[in-house]
């Protein structure tokens, strides 16, 4: 629970009741002061009673689905929690006395089960009323209704004929659905027609036609209506239009030809179809979108133009559809209205028609009244500002009755769009509406007015340890609330009360500001917090810690390669804080390299190469500040043997000041042994033995060549000189400091620089300066002339003198004003020089107002525009940043109330500077969304506009959520999904392809089954058992198919294949060395043939006697032949081989048989140079085996067989 209020109060002085309601309000805005905010602590929300707030409610209009139940929201908090009720045309709606209603628990949502029942009885115009002790909240007037699709009315439509040349309208004339449905036209195979500049659809759905070519001829045009709510689609009946040339027109008699031409074929000046007449009007109200039309029609087609008469379109708001034949213009505000002129052109001429745009206005809010909470015997004021056209009226409710009804409350006094609410006391808590209203619509605000008194209570932890760095700003927090709101005192040590004066300052939160702490600061601070119901007490302690600082800086360095170098940094630091030291390359991290030692206090670099050349930066961090310093290293060349050797140069010598004035003086030296590299410069240093002794400042360089300079010198100093000489290799040590040469003091020669001025806090402009040092302040009794004024405001200068400071602060400012400022040094001896004038603000504070008009236009499922109307200048009470939008989305449209994600995150987006409108990227389709916008200034942000929902609509859903291949079979398998984890709308069912496939490339014909929403399985019959499927899944909804999940599978294995091997028996390689293999075999076996042929006739018989083995001896190796045959009845076939009955001869064993490299297959030959399976010219017709076929396959059957 959490509340958003404003606390106003009005002093104790009596008010008198006469005079005007403006003087009474005038007279309250002048006593009002600062804003109660009751924070968000959950402890200091327990127990605040809090009347009832409505936080979410259906739209006003609710068109619902009669397939789906009917949810109409109502939420709302307050403390107790509140009560909900419901009533229905009017009249109150019992609840529990319809079993179809439920209210869900601790909400008054209402689900509404339609399932069997008739829909239309629950349509009606409902209202929630929320109600605890302390008030009753009301929602808008929910009007629920039923979406309707009906049919098209039966018609019968003639068949229309017209000339080429002329125009043509097709009139579609849809049943009237609620909500209007969309339409299309489309032939009778569902293709889209094409349109053009020539045929367009008309925004009430009719096609149009500027002129008719042959091209128009069909007999299937189909206009289509799509019902968004149900998903229907219902169509027309078909069109048939036959267009006649001249040709045709000459040998045919024209029967029920329409727009006849004496000249078809002639071309002709546009002339507007839609709208008729001149002229035309067009109403729409503000914030819509307006949708201007025009259709011409003409020989050639006319082109469109459009122009807005005595005024330009809105180029950020306006584009152009249907070829130019529509205008829109989006959020349509006042001066949109005006006469629009649509131009109809071709080369004959052209034609006009002006169209008169009146811009009405529902109404809307300028200030809806903000919740309240006084304590008792104070007065606020509620203001409900709004604006229309017509001007809406305004009338006022407390707890949903009307107030003139409601009981009589002497402090209440109802003015216009004010309620004045005078010394309320306990026990008037209530909920206000405000309701505003005009022909065009209503707008409701709840406000409600807490009466609440609580003694004060402080939110900032105790015994809290804030620690800074000397010099620096330290802010202690008393964060308080109760109601009065209560005082704040600071002590300190329990002693001192602090007042906000220099170096402290209180500002209206509680929080103690000293500017520029020191040590003494440190200690026990005591903030008290006061109102008439009681005394808190709260103790913080402040340290004020030494700042870190680097001693000894590093040096630069010109080391050789292959030496060391070593980087001094000595730092001094608070004791009671831990430092840590950090070595930096080039502003990178020190190379991963055991050649680089950090140490406490310095870093070494062993071995140098090229490489270690650059800058190096050592870094002293503490928890609270941080110091840094840099050296360059540059690496040269190893010396060669022998080395010469360099050296820094000898100081120079004698130093001499000669030609003494008051402002200048010259200086005189003998310069050092050089040591082999040549002096480059001299520098030449001071120390100002009076403002800074021991401290020696850069004063000049000279070139190398010189051995004298003229110093220009400033007054009041006493100048001590010395000389550095620097060669290639470093600067010398330092000469021995000249004798003291004295100069006199005078007036300022210059003012302080750096000069600023800027609030830190409203009133207040605080002016600061870049002091002036010693040096610069050329005589004793060094002050401040510190000047102000308002800019462009006819006033005098004010003044202030200050010394030993550097700002000086302004209080009692306007917020947020531009002043002139101008800070000018003097001393004893006189003022400075005129000090130029710098342009600064006083300080700023929280923006004022919340934006209006926030508007949300969805573009897709994904992407959404947001506008607003810009606040005022006064009201940014600084400078303008800009405007952060917060969103958030609350749930899916599809979710339940209870799968809500509590925890989610508003998301934020900052547009810069005034605009009034961004995008919103990356929203999740079918979603319902909350939005609201905070102006931003350099102060922070002001308050929330108003809440607004927005939907996004349907996207495509995401891939299912798994495809499981299930129960393989020789010729089946079934496959079975999940729906997708993101649903992105309503599933209407999946689509499945599938196709064979082979290697990488895609085979086969695709075939295409969709299924039910609720399907997830299917049995997959009559399959190739040795072909591999690749499967596409995808889910549906009204926006289309999703992404793919997608599986290959067979249907023996039912295995998935996650990737595909190289099948070999493809290859091209392969296929060439089978051929190779088999066409040698088949020479080698005719060659044995022949041979076998050639050695006469064998006797037979004599060899099957001498051998008894029933089977014939195989294949001799030596030779090449074959061992004799059995010639017995059995006719047993060759060892390793098997006779069919052709006499052709099978190898089933051979180390070389072709069946090895096939997929199966008898590797049998035939006679066309196949193994012959008798020697002689006996035939064996009558032996068969087995099953063998009686034709045994060709060569190249058996090379079919490998591919």
């Amino acid at each position: 629970m959490d509340f958003t209020v404003v606390h106003l109060i009005v002093g104790e002085n009596t008010m008198r009741s006469s005079g005007s309601g403006a003087v009474l309000l005038m007279i309250l805005l002048s006593h009002m002061t600062s804003a109660l905010e009751v924070p968000l602590d959950p402890k200091v929300l327990e127990g605040l009673p809090q009347p009832p707030t409505i936080t979410l409610q259906s739209p006003k209009d609710y068109i619902f689905d009669p397939r789906e139940n009917i949810v109409i929201h109502c939420e709302a908090k307050g403390k107790p929690h509140p009560n909900f009720s419901w009533t229905r045309n009017g009249s109150h709606f019992d609840v529990e006395q319809d079993s179809k209603v439920l209210m869900k628990p601790s909400s008054g949502t209402l689900v509404i089960d339609i399932s069997g029942e008739k829909a239309e009885a629950y349509e009606g115009t409902y209202q929630c009323t929320a109600h605890n002790d302390h008030g009753t909240a009301i929602s808008n007037n929910i009007v629920i209704r039923q979406s309707r699709s009906p049919l098209w009315s039966k018609e019968r439509l003639e068949a229309i004929t017209v000339q080429m040349g002329v125009s043509l309208v097709l009139q579609c004339r849809p049943p009237a659905g609620l909500p209007p449905p969309v339409i299309f036209w489309m032939d009778n195979i569902f293709q889209r027609l094409p349109l053009d500049n020539r045929v367009s659809q008309a925004l009430n759905g009719d096609l149009y036609f500027s002129n008719v070519l042959p091209e128009d001829n069909r007999n299937d045009y189909i206009c289509y209506a799509r019902f968004p709510y149900t998903q229907t689609i219902q169509q027309k009946q078909p069109i048939s239009v036959t267009v006649l040339e001249m040709d045709t027109m000459n040998d045919t008699s024209l029967y029920n030809v329409t727009n006849f031409s004496a000249n078809p074929t002639g071309e002709r000046r546009p002339g507007f179809m839609t709208p008729l007449g001149a002229s035309s009007t067009k109403m729409v109200l503000r914030g819509e979108t307006l949708e201007l039309e025009c259709i011409a029609e003409g020989l050639p087609t006319p082109e469109m133009s459009w122009q807005k008469d005595g005024g330009e379109l809105p180029t950020s708001r306006v584009s152009f559809l249907n070829y130019k034949k529509t205008l829109k213009i989006l959020d349509v505000s006042e001066a949109d209205a005006g006469d629009y002129t649509c131009t109809a052109t071709n080369r004959l001429g052209t034609a006009h028609h002006n169209i008169k745009v009146n811009v009405k206005a529902a109404p809307f809010w300028i200030s809806a009244p903000r919740n309240l909470i006084l304590a008792p015997n104070e007065t606020g004021i509620l203001t409900c500002r709004v604006n229309g056209d017509p001007k809406p009226d305004i009338n006022w409710f407390v707890n949903g009755v009307p107030i003139e009804n409601a009981p009589e409350d002497h402090t209440r006094k109802v003015d216009a769009d004010t309620v004045i609410l005078s010394r309320v006391q306990s026990g008037s808590s209530a909920v206000y509406q405000c309701n505003a209203s005009n022909e065009f619509g209503y707008l409701i605000a709840n406000a409600f007015v807490s009466v609440l008194a609580e003694p004060p209570r402080v939110l900032t932890p105790p015994n809290q340890v804030y620690q800074v760095i000397t010099n620096s700003l330290a802010l202690l927090h008393c964060a308080t609330f109760g109601s009065p709101i209560p005082t704040i005192t600071w002590f300190k040590d329990s002693q001192i009360s602090i007042k906000s004066e220099d170096p402290y300052v209180i500002h209206e939160n509680g929080t103690l500001e000293i500017n520029v702490a020191q040590s003494q600061n440190s200690g026990k601070y005591t903030c008290i917090a006061t109102n008439n119901l009681g005394v808190k007490e709260n103790h913080v302690f402040l340290e004020v810690k030494d700042p870190t600082r680097i001693l000894k800086q590093p040096e630069y360095k010109v080391v050789q390669r292959g030496t060391s170098a070593v980087f001094e940094c000595k730092v001094k630091h608070d004791p009671s804080l831990i430092p840590t030291m950090t070595w930096l390359k080039n502003s990178g991290e020190l190379p991963d390299d055991e050649r680089f030692e950090v140490d406490a206090d310095s870093l070494t670099i062993k071995d140098v190469t090229d490489e270690d050349a650059g800058t190096y930066t050592c870094i002293m961090n503490t928890t609270l500040d941080r110091d840094s310093a840099s050296a360059t290293l540059t690496v040269v060349e190893a010396t060669p043997t022998p080395a010469i050797v360099y050296e820094k140069p000898d100081p120079p010598t004698d130093l001499e000041l000669t030609d003494q004035t008051e402002r200048s003086v010259q200086l005189t030296w003998i310069p050092g042994d050089e040591h082999n590299s040549p002096t480059q410069k001299f520098l030449i240093q001071y120390e100002d033995l009076l403002h800074e002794p021991s401290i020696w400042v850069n004063m000049t360089e000279v070139a190398g060549t010189r051995t004298t300079a003229q110093l220009d010198l400033s007054p009041y100093v006493y100048y001590s000189f010395r000389v550095l000489a620097k060669n290639q290799v470093g600067y010398s040590q330092p000469s021995q400091p000249s004798r003291q040469y004295r100069t006199n003091p005078a007036a300022p020669d210059e003012n302080p620089s750096d000069v600023h001025g800027e609030g830190t806090e409203p009133g207040n402009l605080v002016i600061s300066w870049k002091s002036l040092t010693g040096f610069q302040s050329n005589g004793p009794g060094l002050e401040y002339k510190v000047l102000w004024r308002q800019s462009d405001v006819d006033q005098d200068w004010s003044s202030k003198t200050v010394a030993n400071s550097s700002h000086f602060v302004v209080s009692g400012v306007p917020v947020y004003v531009p002043y002139e400022i101008k800070v000018q040094a003097l001393n004893d001896y006189g003022n400075g020089p005129e000090a130029e004038v710098v342009v600064g603000y006083s300080g700023e504070d929280l923006p004022l107002s919340a934006t209006d008009g926030v508007l949300v236009m969805v573009h897709n499922s994904t992407v959404a525009q947001v506008h607003w109307e810009p606040v005022s200048s006064h009201s940014v009470r600084g400078k303008l940043k800009g405007y952060k939008v917060y969103y958030r989305r609350e749930r899916g449209l599809h979710e339940t109330e209870e799968e809500v994600d509590q925890e989610a995150q508003h998301q934020v987006l900052t547009f810069s500077g005034n605009q009034t409108e961004g995008r919103l990227p990356g929203l999740q389709p079918y979603s319902l969304y909350i939005i609201f916008i905070r102006v931003l200034n350099s102060k922070g942000e002001g308050p929330q506009s108003q809440e607004k929902q927005f939907e996004t609509p349907e996207g495509v859903p995401g891939p299912p959520s798994f495809l499981n291949v299930l129960n393989p079979s020789l010729d089946s398998l079934t496959l079975e999904w999940g729906p997708p984890v993101n649903k992105n709308g309503r599933l209407t069912g999946y689509t499945l392809k599938y196709q064979p496939v082979s290697n990488t490339t895609e085979v086969g014909p695709v075939k295409v089954m969709d299924f039910l929403v609720n399907e997830t399985t299917v049995t997959l019959d009559n399959l190739n058992s040795s072909v591999l499927y690749k499967f596409y899944l995808s889910a549906k909804t009204i926006k289309g198919a999703g992404a793919n999940v997608t599986k290959e599978a067979s249907a023996v294995m039912g295995t998935t294949v996650p990737s595909r091997h190289v099948d070999i028996a493809t290859q091209g390689w392969f296929i060439g060395l089978m051929c190779a293999i088999a066409l040698l075999i088949l020479v080698l076996l005719i060659v044995c043939f022949i041979k076998r042929n050639k050695g006469g006739k064998y006797p037979v018989k004599e060899k099957e006697e001498a051998h008894q083995d029933p089977e014939i001896q195989p294949m001799k190796e030596d030779d090449g032949t074959f061992g004799e045959y059995s010639d017995t009845e059995d006719h047993k076939p060759l060892k390793g081989s098997r006779t069919p009955s052709n006499g052709t001869v099978r190898r089933d064993e051979s180390d070389d048989s072709l069946v090895d490299y096939g997929e199966g297959g008898d590797g049998q030959f035939n006679e066309d140079g196949s193994f012959i399976g008798q020697y002689s010219g006996k035939k064996e017709k009558d032996t068969h085996e087995g099953n063998e076929s009686s034709e045994a396959p060709s060569p190249v059957n058996a090379m079919n067989s490998f591919v």
